[in-house]
């Protein structure tokens, strides 16, 4: 499967161009192995170097952070029982980056979770 398609592609390079670099993008993608609790939620791609992406990260080890993320490593990975790494058709992101970080942080994973995005919202 592509990462990616065509039009996330752009949003994620457009959210990348020096002129948006500081802003709190919402996420445009959610990747995740189905047989794990590895997830990413990525909001830009580096516009000189494609191969690089940023977003929230969580490991699955409590520890979610933002940071930027190699895409031929995520593309090359496999979980324990050999599944590659999947995009979530179905994610449509309502915050921005930064509330998801929140959350994961007081969640100690990523969630989707509306009524825990909502508290991240308000509570900082």
């Amino acid at each position: 499967m592509k990462l990616f398609t065509q039009k996330q592609f752009q949003r994620l390079v457009q959210n990348g161009m020096p002129e948006n670099r500081d802003k709190d993008h919402a996420p445009v993608v959610k990747l995740f192995f189905p047989d794990t609790n590895c997830t990413w939620l990525l909001s830009e791609i580096d516009p000189d170097d494609h191969d690089i992406a940023f977003g929230l990260c969580d490991l699955g080890m409590g520890f979610p952070e933002l940071g930027n993320v190699l895409l031929p490593e995520l593309l090359a990975a496999r979980s324990r029982l050999g599944f590659a790494i999947e995009r979530d058709r179905y994610f449509n992101a309502k915050y921005p980056l930064s509330v998801y970080a929140r959350a994961a942080r007081r969640q100690e994973c990523i969630t989707t979770d509306e009524l825990l995005l909502k508290e991240a919202l308000y509570k900082s």
